[in-house]
C-alpha cells in the first residue's frame, strides 16, 4: 500500500518508545476517521460493475486498513497498541461501518488456541523476543507464535531470517522477498506467498512481477529451474545447473548472489514444510484470516474446508484413541530405545551390514505414502510464481533410476558446506550452523508424561530418516534403528511434511505420537525443517563446489 500524504502510516508502531507509538496511534486514528466519513453515506457495493468500481476500490483499501487494525488489536506485543487499535475499531463501528472479526481459532488449525502462548501473557524474555520480531517485520506472525514453544530455537530462527532478508548481503531486498515467493509457491504455500507479496511491495518491489514469473527479470526467471529441482528432487542438482546461472551473460549471477539465493530457497522450502506440518492458520490481516460477515450459528472455519481437514472423524481422531492405548505407545517406544541401547553396548554391526541396512531403509522409504495421497492442483494465484506446475516430488529410485548415495564423509555440512557459505556470504554459515545445532540437540529430557529421558537416539533417528529419504548416508549410523523407533503413521507424517507438505492434514498430525504434547510435535517439525534444509543445502553446495573445482 502506498504511503502518500493521505495514507495511513504504520511504521511508528514498531518503536520501543511509548510516546512515539502514542503519536503514531493518534495519527492513525485521525486518518482512519477521515477515510471513514465519506464512506458512511456510501453503501458498500455487493459486486463490481464499472459504476461501482471507484467505490469498490475505496472500500477495498479501507477494509485492508481495518483488517490490519484487527491484527494489531490481537497480535501486537505492545499493550497500548492492542488497546488503542480496539478502540479505533469501535469508533468505526459506531459510525455504522462494518468491522472485521478473526476467522478460525488461533495461530494453528492443529493445536488448540488455549495451548498456545497468548500475546500479552508472555514473560519479560518472551516479550523482548516478540518486540524484536514485531520491530523487524511490523507483525507477530503465526509461525512465530507456534515456534514460541521452543524459545531458544525461535531466537536463532528469527536472527537468521532477519539477516537473510534485511541485513547487508549480495542481493537487493526486493529480490530476497521475490525469491521467498518463488520458493513458497513451489509447495503451493499461499500463507508464505501472501506475507512476502506484502513485504516485496513494502520494500519497493515492482507490482508487475507479481502477475507471473514471466514478468520478473530474466535473471530471476533463470533461477526457476534450480528452485524446482531443489524443492522436489535435490539429488538431481549438478554443476551444470550452477554453470547455467553463473554464465548467463548479462543475466548471470555472481557466486555470492547465488549462495544467498540458494540459502533463501532452502529456507522457504523448509518453512513451507513447517507451515503445513503445524497447520499454520492465515494471518488475521490476510485473506482467509478475517471476515466482515457477522458470526453465523456454525463456528465452522473456512480454512479447514480448503485444507482437507473437514471430516468429523478427523476432528475427533485424537479423542477416539483411548488413553491406555496411547500410554502403551509411549511405554513401548521407551522400551525399544532401552533395548537398542543395550544392543549397541553389546555388539556393533559391521560396515557391510550398516551399508545394507541403509539400502533397505532407503528402498522402504519409497513405499511410505499416505492413504489420502492425491495430487493437489495449485491455485492460479500461487502457480503464476513458478514454471512447470506438473513437476513434483518423485522418489529417487523410481523406474529403475539409480542415484548414487551421498556419503556424508565425502561432503558434509560441518567440513565443507559451512565454510563455503561463510566465505561467500559472511556470517550466514555461522547463523545456519547454530540453528541446525539447536534443533538437533534441543531436549527437555521428557517424553510425553515421562521425565529424565535421554531422547538423543530418537532425535537422531528422525534426522537420519529424512536424510535417508534424500539418499544421504552416515557411515556410523545403524539404519536398522529407524524401523524400531518410527512407526508407520509417523513415517507417513514425516515424509509428507518433508517431501509434499501441501498434502499434510490434521488426520496425519493427530495420528502419530498420540499421547505426546503439542510442544513435542512442534519440536518434531523443527527437526524436519532443519534436516530438510541441510539436505537441500548439501546437494546445492556440493554442486557449487564441483563447479568451482
Amino acid at each position: 500500500m502506498a504511503e502518500g500524504e493521505n495514507e495511513v502510516r504504520w511504521d511508528g508502531l514498531c518503536s520501543r518508545d511509548s510516546a512515539t507509538r502514542d503519536t503514531a496511534l493518534e495519527n492513525i486514528k485521525q486518518a482512519i476517521l477521515r477515510k471513514a466519513e465519506p464512506l458512511r453515506s456510501v453503501k458498500e457495493p455487493p459486486y463490481r460493475s464499472s459504476e461501482h468500481l471507484l467505490n469498490a476500490v475505496s472500500w477495498d483499501g479501507f477494509n485492508k486498513i481495518l483488517a490490519r487494525l484487527l491484527m494489531l488489536s490481537k497480535r501486537c506485543p505492545f499493550k497500548d497498541v492492542r488497546e488503542k487499535s480496539q478502540s479505533i475499531l469501535k469508533c468505526v463501528q459506531e459510525l455504522g461501518i462494518r468491522i472485521p472479526r478473526p476467522l478460525g481459532h488461533g495461530p494453528s488449525r492443529f493445536i488448540p488456541e488455549k495451548e498456545i502462548l497468548q500475546v500479552g501473557n508472555e514473560d519479560a524474555q518472551m516479550h523482548t523476543l516478540f518486540a524484536d520480531s514485531f520491530a523487524a517485520l511490523g507483525r507477530l506472525d503465526n509461525i512465530t507464535l507456534v515456534m514460541v514453544f521452543h524459545p531458544q530455537y525461535l531466537e536463532s530462527f528469527l536472527k537468521t531470517q532477519h539477516y537473510l532478508l534485511q541485513m547487508d548481503g549480495p542481493l537487493p531486498l526486493h529480490y530476497r522477498h521475490y525469491i521467498g515467493i518463488m520458493a513458497a509457491a513451489r509447495h503451493q504455500c499461499s500463507y508464505l506467498v501472501n506475507l512476502h507479496v506484502n513485504d516485496f511491495l513494502h520494500v519497493g518491489g515492482d507490482p508487475k512481477w507479481l502477475n507471473g514469473l514471466e514478468n520478473a527479470p530474466q535473471k530471476l526467471q533463470n533461477l526457476g529451474e534450480l528452485n524446482k529441482v531443489l524443492a522436489h528432487r535435490p539429488w538431481l542438482i549438478t554443476k551444470e545447473h550452477i554453470e547455467q546461472l553463473l554464465k548467463a551473460e548479462e543475466h548471470s549471477w555472481s557466486l555470492a548472489e547465488l549462495v544467498h539465493a540458494v540459502v533463501l530457497l532452502t529456507h522457504y522450502h523448509s518453512l513451507a514444510s513447517f507451515t503445513f506440518g503445524c497447520g499454520i492458520s492465515p494471518e488475521i490481516h490476510c485473506d482467509g484470516g478475517h471476515t466482515f460477515r457477522p458470526p453465523s450459528v456454525s463456528n465452522y472455519c473456512i480454512c479447514d474446508i480448503t485444507n482437507g481437514n473437514h471430516s468429523m472423524e478427523e476432528m475427533h481422531v485424537a479423542g477416539s484413541v483411548s488413553i491406555t492405548d496411547s500410554f502403551c505407545e509411549v511405554e513401548a517406544l521407551m522400551e525399544k530405545m532401552k533395548q537398542l541401547q543395550e544392543c549397541r553396548d553389546e555388539e556393533e554391526a559391521s560396515q557391510e551390514e550398516m551399508a545394507s541396512r541403509f539400502e533397505i531403509e532407503k528402498r522402504e522409504s519409497m513405499f511410505v505414502f499416505s492413504s489420502d495421497d492425491e495430487e493437489v492442483a495449485p491455485a492460479r494465484d500461487v502457480s503464476r510464481h513458478f514454471e512447470d506446475t506438473s513437476y513434483g516430488y518423485k522418489d529417487f529410485s523410481r523406474h529403475g533410476m539409480h542415484v548414487p548415495t551421498f556419503r556424508v564423509q565425502d561432503y558434509c555440512w560441518e567440513d565443507h558446506g559451512y565454510s563455503l557459505v561463510n566465505r561467500l556470504y559472511p556470517d550466514v554459515g555461522q547463523l545456519i550452523d547454530e540453528k541446525f545445532h539447536i534443533a538437533y540437540n534441543l531436549t527437555y529430557n521428557t517424553m510425553a508424561m515421562h521425565k529424565d529421558v535421554d531422547t538423543s537416539m530418537l532425535r537422531r533417528a528422525i534426522w537420519n530418516y529424512i536424510h535417508c529419504m534424500f539418499g544421504i548416508r552416515y557411515d556410523d549410523y545403524d539404519y536398522g534403528e529407524i524401523n524400531q523407533l518410527l512407526d508407520r503413521s509417523f513415517k507417513v507424517y514425516i515424509k509428507t511434511v518433508v517431501c509434499t507438505p501441501e498434502k499434510a492434514t490434521k488426520r496425519m498430525y493427530d495420528s502419530f505420537w498420540r499421547q505426546f504434547k503439542h510442544s513435542e510435535k512442534v519440536h518434531v517439525n523443527l527437526l524436519l525443517i532443519e534436516a530438510r534444509m541441510q539436505a537441500e543445502l548439501l546437494y546445492a553446495l556440493r554442486a557449487i563446489t564441483r563447479y568451482m573445482t
